[in-house]
């Protein structure tokens, strides 16, 4: 069975993992960061490209070694080496990795001290107030620890987003394939573009439910079947991903959509009206005592209760069924609105594709413009540019555009916001860029005060333009450093400049309720991906879906502007 291009990311990471805990050369470990990266972001399963022949050493950073290794996992699902590393390194050192702020030296230190073997052992050393004593930690530390150690025992197991995606459509695909499947979607919050799913719901339409149960549970990556019947299952993939299927007939099709979509809140919200009027609203259609009044279709089921059609993003009960019972529902914004990408970086810093390669790659996707936007000199593990350096990307970008290939580079730099607020280059060199968009890449542990003070002073600069990924989380990896976000877009609206809705699906920042904060102040976001490769472009896709779920519109994004409009706006923040 083929392995999925997200497990074998992973399988590399972990790979990265245990030789840096083992103190290997960096440079090696550096190298299987990079490869995971690249197969992360790859827009072909590995397994498909092996198959019609291409050399997988040609993809950027990816060398005949580890080339082979990947093929390994891509047609195994398993790679000696991490087996080996896995036998030498205790499991327990891996699962600590995976907490914030904790880093390999710190984790062989409390493996070693504390002789650690499990999670709750570590969870008892800080109760006990043992961890403090260690080298390199401190009560601060312990506290903070702590309190990562029972959010993670408490956060039932979910998915990003992306990676779901990455299992659902293969299965679809092969759902396709059943006898008398009419329609196919998958529901739940899936649908909704949560940022993390914790399991997935497909529903389809068949006059016979057998046959579709049958290819469900005959997929080659169902590691456990749980529950099946003749119009419904349930099925434990080998990834450990459960999945439900519901078979309905296409008279119920839109009130089961409704209800497996959810969310339970909105459900609950709209059943009260619907109680209020006398009708039953569940999975199997709209009654009015027995008799079905409603059910095919969603708009069907929202106009029972004299209601418009709610798109999926907005349904979580937060004013959506006020706004549509008013009228005043959101005209949410597409993927097709956006005119251009406003975050990309190039091999002149930490990027894998030339400005040229960047150019080509946006223009095919039809984009106007793409911003450059490659880090600066202080970030020195990504090789940032300097004054120099900038100035001869500035010509190079001069080169490009005076081609007129249908795409425009924008000349602009992801400059670090430094601890006391300063930026990282000087004004005379930001002052001749298109965009300057300023990131907080250090000192995330600051307190709530210090850090928002911080960028608070950033957003002052005579030459800002938009903050990027604001709160500087990772989804499921790191949380969001502390700041005050409601003070942040305060601010950007009184100073004109504008904040990033970042669409790596790693980011997602800002989130869905701080979307909609900013688009009431009248704040408008940029959506960019954050791209270190040309495909991750299509990632904004991402960004989208958030801005749906903030409750965004064409007018309440930066990059739904044309270059003509986009310029005198941009040109507004540098003053």
């Amino acid at each position: 069975m083929p392995t999925h291009n997200p497990d074998i990311a992973q399988a590399l990471d972990d790979v990265a993992d245990l030789l840096e805990l083992q103190n290997a050369n960096p440079f090696r470990v550096r190298a299987y960061r990079n490869a995971s990266r690249v197969i992360r972001g790859l827009g072909t399963e590995v397994s498909v490209m092996l198959q019609r022949g291409d050399d997988l050493a040609e993809l950027p950073g990816i060398g005949d070694d580890l080339a082979e290794k990947i093929a390994t996992l891509a047609k195994s699902g398993h790679l000696p080496l991490l087996d080996r590393l896995r036998k030498d390194i205790p499991a327990v050192a891996t699962e600590l990795l995976k907490l914030p702020g904790l880093g390999p030296k710190r984790v062989r230190v409390l493996c070693e001290e504390l002789d650690l073997h499990n999670v709750e052992q570590l969870h008892r050393a800080l109760l006990d107030g043992r961890v403090r004593a260690l080298p390199s930690f401190g009560a601060a530390s312990e506290t903070k620890l702590l309190h990562a150690v029972e959010a993670r025992s408490k956060a039932p197991a979910r998915l990003k987003l992306a990676l779901a995606e990455g299992y659902v459509e293969p299965l679809l695909d092969w759902l396709r394939g059943a006898a008398g499947i009419d329609q196919l979607i998958v529901a739940g919050s899936y649908r909704r573009c949560r940022e993390t799913v914790g399991d997935i719901d497909i529903l389809a339409t068949a006059p016979k439910g057998e046959p579709v149960v049958a290819r469900f549970t005959a997929y080659e990556e169902v590691g456990r079947v749980m529950a099946a019947g003749s119009t419904r299952a349930t099925v434990a993939l080998k990834s450990g991903l459960q999945v439900d299927l519901r078979v309905v007939l296409p008279e119920s099709y839109g009130a089961a959509l409704h209800y497996f979509t959810g969310s339970k809140a909105h459900n609950i919200a709209i059943r009260r009206i619907g109680q209020k009027r006398g009708l039953k609203i569940n999975e199997y259609g709209v009654f009015r005592g027995q008799k079905r009044i409603a059910g095919r279709t969603e708009k069907e089921v929202y106009g029972a209760v004299d209601l418009p059609y709610i798109e999926p993003e907005l349904r979580e009960n937060r004013g959506e069924i006020e706004a549509a019972a008013a009228g005043t529902l959101p005209h949410l914004i597409e993927l097709a609105d956006l005119r251009g990408d406003l975050h990309a970086h190039t091999n002149a810093t930490d990027g894998h594709e030339t400005l040229a390669e960047m150019a080509e790659a946006a223009r095919a996707l039809g984009l106007e413009y793409l911003a450059i936007t490659d880090h600066s000199r202080h970030l020195a593990m990504t090789h940032g540019l300097d004054p120099r350096r900038l100035m001869r990307q500035g010509e190079a970008i001069d080169r490009i555009n005076a081609e007129k290939s249908g795409i425009t580079l924008l000349k602009g730099i992801e400059v670090d916001i430094l601890e006391d607020g300063a930026l990282d280059l000087p004004d005379e060199v930001l002052g001749h860029l298109d965009f300057v968009t300023g990131a907080v890449h250090s000192q995330f542990g600051l307190s709530r005060a210090k850090q928002t003070e911080r960028i608070l002073r950033a957003l002052e600069h005579p030459h800002f333009t938009v903050l990027a990924h604001p709160t500087g989380r990772l989804i499921e990896e790191r949380e969001p450093y502390d700041v005050d976000m409601p003070r942040i877009i305060r601010a950007a609206k009184e100073r004109g400049c504008f904040l990033e809705l970042n669409a790596h699906p790693d980011r997602l920042d800002l989130t869905d309720i701080h979307c909609r904060l900013a688009k009431e102040e009248g704040v408008l976001l940029s959506i960019g991906t954050d791209s270190h490769r040309a495909q991750d472009l299509a990632n904004l896709r991402f960004g989208v879906a958030q801005a749906r779920r903030g409750w965004l519109e064409k007018n309440d994004v930066l990059n739904t502007r044309s270059l003509k409009a986009l310029r005198p706006l941009l040109a507004r923040t540098m003053r």
